[in-house]
């Protein structure tokens, strides 16, 4: 059965609005365009995201669900807990940014195939240098072992991807991450599509519409410019109880 979406040229820069995307394939908006910093940024203030993989064109989506961590809301199980109090790692931000899109990349690929291709990685590291993209990095001595990375708009957090090379670093780079976004915001984190692991560490479901009110709301507040810089962070025992 054929699909009709809006094609986008190299100097289209309006998206359709994001309640108008297919449910056949949920959240499929748009295609084409390019992934400048002008368009993604525009896109991510509007509730849309790229995500193809290597023999697709660009597609942009908007799906009817997102799984968004609220302020404070992970659950950690007591294994997890008790792995907080022991761990031998130290955490910092902003340290590696390419590095850990790049290990989320290799990541996938290994196991599913990734969607986060060179072009990807290439225009988030432009977000970054812009400071709009960002990454927390979790180390094993001085081998990074764990991170994840997203764009910050307004207060709110658009997570992309995460990877762990030993067991639970992506969970301590999340944890980190909201840890982190909690001194300077209310500590909302969006991960777009929900899944059974970022369901069970305490994301809910919410509706693309309360979404869209959600990040309305949120998108034209400033954070301090100290949010981030490059830093170590700390984590404390007694804030693992």
């Amino acid at each position: 059965m054929p699909i009709w979406l809006t094609e986008l040229s190299a100097d289209h820069q309006v998206f359709p609005d994001p309640r108008k995307a297919l449910t056949s394939a949920d959240g499929l908006l748009a295609m084409g365009g390019d992934l400048s910093p002008t368009r993604l940024i525009n896109a991510y203030r509007q509730g849309i995201f790229p995500w193809f993989n290597e023999d697709d064109p660009l597609l942009w989506w908007s799906p009817s669900t997102r799984a968004v961590f609220a302020p404070h809301s992970l659950q950690l199980s007591r294994s997890l807990k008790k792995a907080l109090k022991k761990h031998n790692f130290r955490f910092t931000c902003n340290h590696s940014f390419n590095d850990v899109m790049a290990q989320c990349a290799q990541t996938r690929l290994q196991t599913t195939g990734t969607w986060i291709q060179p072009c990807m990685q290439l225009a988030y590291g432009e977000l970054h240098e812009l400071g709009i993209a960002h990454s927390i990095e979790v180390w094993r001595d001085d081998s990074l072992v764990g991170g994840c990375y997203g764009l910050q708009i307004g207060s709110l957090f658009c997570g992309e991807s995460m990877f762990n090379l030993v067991p639970n670093a992506a969970k301590f780079a999340l944890i980190m991450l909201q840890h982190h976004l909690s001194r300077y915001t209310d500590g909302l984190i969006d991960c777009q599509m929900p899944n059974p692991f970022l369901l069970q560490m305490g994301a809910m479901p919410l509706p693309r519409n309360e979404y869209l009110a959600l990040l309305v709301k949120r998108r034209d507040w400033s954070v301090p410019k100290e949010m981030w810089q490059p830093q170590a962070l700390a984590w404390s025992s007694e804030e693992s109880n």
